[in-house]
């Protein structure tokens, strides 16, 4: 059976350690305290299909340690508030946006998004969580409270890394679990959920291929520090995580787990 990994308190503790920067930057290209499965490429697209104006106010669930949201902000002029629950990732989200300047215009909560969003109805312009819904318990209560802080017309973009797309053993779901709590959706499942919640489906896209080269390349980056990253979170649980991500490269590269982007609007 596989032990519980601690990959992101590790990594947000340690947000300012140059090796964990150097891990960032040889898997992502760029360094944005990442700890997902969206390409640089991915990650620029996510404004334009969003429609995100300098007027817009956006809700980041999932936001880690802040620096996407930061990005977003900057790039496009808008409001951004994440919610993550992890303290150690919120102190530094906010650290970072009171470093830049902006904190007037981007904020970070702890929050557990399971519950009700403390927020009033039709308060948001957008919503968007990077492989982190996938987390996170009652999806569809979720998704229900998402369209209820959600403006009319206003746009949904999750990703699920963990969309079933073949056979996937006792031992690998052990493995890929190992970091924390995870629900595993069957096809179609995302979609029909998005729709009872109200939504509009407005695309579904296969974005597995980003799920398997990043895994590839962060399995590496990490592989090329092993002694640094050994003495910051031990020996266990290094190869504890890169167990766990030689079993993400597997299971996307055999397409067995999927990773689909969902696009939604509300009516």
């Amino acid at each position: 059976m596989s032990e519980s990994v601690d990959l992101y308190n590790s990594s947000y503790r340690n947000y300012d350690s140059d090796v964990y920067r150097q891990v960032r930057t040889d898997t992502y290209g760029e360094d944005l305290g990442q700890t997902s499965w969206v390409t640089t490429q991915e990650s620029q697209e996510i404004p334009q299909r969003l429609e995100l104006t300098r007027e817009a106010f956006v809700l980041e669930l999932g936001c880690g340690s802040g620096r996407y949201a930061l990005q977003v902000a900057e790039a496009v002029g808008c409001r951004v508030l994440g919610l993550d629950i992890n303290g150690p990732g919120i102190r530094t989200a906010n650290q970072l946006a009171r470093a830049r300047g902006i904190d007037s215009r981007v904020s970070f909560e702890e929050c557990d998004v399971s519950q009700q969003l403390p927020f009033a109805d039709q308060t948001f312009d957008a919503v968007f969580s990077n492989d982190a819904l996938c987390h996170v318990p009652r999806r569809q209560e979720v998704l229900k409270d998402i369209w209820r802080v959600l403006k009319p017309g206003g746009r949904l973009l999750f990703s699920d890394a963990l969309v079933i797309g073949g056979i996937i053993s006792h031992e690998e779901i052990l493995t890929r679990s190992s970091i924390g709590y995870y629900v595993f959706s069957p096809p179609g499942e995302n979609e029909r959920l998005i729709e009872q919640a109200g939504f509009r489906l407005v695309e579904v896209l296969d974005r597995t291929e980003n799920a398997a080269r990043i895994a590839r390349r962060w399995y590496d980056a990490r592989r090329e520090r092993q002694d640094a990253l050994s003495s910051a979170e031990g020996e266990p649980n290094f190869e504890g995580v890169q167990k766990f991500l030689a079993c993400v490269h597997t299971l996307t590269s055999e397409r067995r787990l999927l990773r689909h982007v969902y696009l939604a609007t509300k009516h």
